[in-house]
């Protein structure tokens, strides 16, 4: 027998990338078109005069003046709102799911639940029933939304990790983008149609990952926490295109199990609610802590909501609409939408090539001027003078643009590639939910910044995004580490003996396989399920 996992071939324990696995991703990530969409129809609709009409009660058409024929900022905080509240529950129950029935299945029951809350939402004609359908919606998008980053960062191969990760948040802009159109075309239809046909179009999106993602193979590292070794070795060898006692695959499940068992060395998993507390353990001081990663997961997701590009999508529209010289603000809002689309694909390349760190460190410092010339040149000039607002709208797409191609995916890439095996569904679940919780505070307090009878802060509250958004440029700084062409396996070896500075430089010398003695023949399925039968606990059900 030999070890799989000699020093000299760290680096060669994976097989070619093949058309094959980007295909599967890439259907994988289609989650992100509904995630998306049900983000951006919901803004449009808020100034559609048929929806004013039917959901506060005011004569239709408009028998008021144009500035009180508009829904109330309490309406608008809480239907935008409850959707995130929804979304915060489903991620962090989507943890446990993922764990008891598998990735995709999860994500096939999230399916299920949003397509609920999508008919509740059509068949609405008052905020309350609204509101509901919203949230049940949101359960559904929680656990889309945790577990697909989750099921593509495990299947996905390491040197296309990221920019394969980063196809999730483009098509979350796609969605935004689709929502746009659909809402631009419905806009001025004079009966329920103008907003149920946005809302009813969201079936289809369901309907086609659903059943796509039942098709595809199970996360090999699910099979290995649930002690199915045996499946485990055929999901890589489907996902790789390769065969099942290939050098590639023998290595690849020698290394997911001794990772495991290592894991499980350093913190055993004990009962379900300790298991939970496991991702809360360790020092707050040591990077390769559960707490320490916990943290920079649910930190990384709450700093993604305070770059306030969510405040562009949800509110856009109306905010547009404030400034007096804009003739269309839904085409402004079309615009913004756009741009959001055309400028993620960059980071395809240059999350693999510049590595995640740089990404968050530039994106925010990009973010942070524009957003502050925006508010300057609001605050100095105006809102009615023409070049003033041109120059205001051309930064606000600017500061997209940087938000698309930073910190959009990278967020999301790093949080999936952050935990070790035993707890990475619930910490991904946990990051995720700290992204809705932090989305749900943003939506409820962001009308009362921009009302009129309110703060009524105009191109002002732009001080505020630009704010938020230095903290977020010195906190990637400090904290964030480099994942780049690294395994899942070596992410945890890199975060044990480096810092967040350091970590750029750092190049795996071994590997857990080899550490742990894990070894294999030609025979790849009986003397792998042997020894880790022989070590028992690398494979015991969690």
């Amino acid at each position: 027998m030999v070890a799989l996992a000699a020093t000299a071939d760290v680096n060669r324990i994976e097989a070619p990338v093949t058309f094959k696995a980007y295909l599967m991703c890439a259907f994988a990530s289609f989650g992100g078109i509904f995630f998306g969409y049900d983000i951006g129809y919901i803004g449009s609709v808020f100034s559609m005069p048929y929806f004013i009409h039917q959901f506060t009660g005011l004569p239709y058409p408009p028998a008021t003046a144009a500035k009180d024929f508009v829904l109330s900022p309490r309406d608008i905080s809480l239907i935008t709102s409850i959707l995130s509240a929804g979304t915060f529950f489903g991620a962090i129950i989507a943890g446990d799911v993922a764990d008891f029935i598998g990735r995709k299945f999860t994500i096939v029951a999230g399916c299920t639940i949003f397509c609920v809350g999508i008919a509740i939402q059509t068949a609405s004609s008052s905020v309350g029933v609204l509101v509901a359908g919203r949230f049940i919606a949101g359960l559904g998008v929680g656990f889309e939304s945790a577990i697909v980053i989750l099921y593509m960062s495990e299947i996905a191969p390491k040197k296309v990790r990221g920019a394969l990760v980063a196809g999730y948040q483009f098509c979350i802009t796609l969605g935004i983008l689709l929502s746009s159109c659909v809402d631009y075309s419905t806009k001025d239809r004079n009966d329920s149609g103008s907003y149920r046909i946005p809302i009813a179009v969201q079936f289809l999106w369901a309907l086609i990952l659903g059943v796509g993602i039942a098709s595809l193979p199970e996360s090999p590292r699910y099979y290995v926490k649930r002690g199915k070794v045996d499946r485990a070795i055929k999901s890589i060898s489907s996902l790789r295109g390769q065969p099942q006692d290939s050098e590639f695959v023998q290595a690849e499940i020698a290394e997911i199990i001794a990772n495991y068992e290592y894991e499980l060395m350093v913190v055993p998993q004990g009962s379900y609610f300790s298991s939970w507390a496991n991702c809360f353990k360790g020092s707050l001081w040591h990077q390769g802590s559960n707490l320490r990663r916990t943290i920079l997961g649910t930190s990384l997701q709450m700093m993604q909501q305070w770059t306030g590009v969510n405040f562009i999508f949800y509110f856009g529209t109306v905010f547009f609409t404030q400034l007096g010289s804009i003739k269309n603000p839904f085409l402004i809002s079309l615009v913004t939408t756009l741009v959001n689309v055309l400028s993620t694909p960059i980071s395809f390349w240059t999350i693999e090539r510049f590595g995640r760190r740089p990404l968050l460190i530039y994106g925010a410092l990009g973010m942070l001027i524009c957003q502050f010339l925006v508010a300057i040149i609001g605050t100095a000039v105006g809102v009615d003078n023409h070049a003033a607002t041109s120059a205001m709208i051309a930064f606000i797409c600017i500061s997209v643009a940087f938000f698309a191609s930073t910190w959009g995916p990278t967020a999301w890439v790093v949080i999936g590639e952050t935990f070790p095996l035993p707890i990475r569904s619930r910490g991904v679940g946990l990051s995720t939910a700290s992204n809705w919780l932090w989305n749900c505070i943003l939506a409820v307090i962001s009308p009362y910044f921009v009302g009129e009878k309110y703060g009524n802060l105009g191109p002002k509250v732009f001080f505020i995004w630009g704010g938020l958004c230095t903290c977020a440029c010195v906190y990637a700084y400090f904290l964030v580490p480099e994942t780049k062409g690294l395994t899942l396996e070596q992410v945890d070896k890199m975060l044990e003996e480096t810092t967040p500075r350091t970590s750029a430089a750092w190049r795996p010398s071994t590997t857990f396989a080899s550490e742990m003695g894990i070894t294999a023949t030609g025979e790849l399925k009986g003397s792998i399920i042997e020894e880790a039968e022989r070590r028992g606990s690398a494979i015991e059900k969690v």
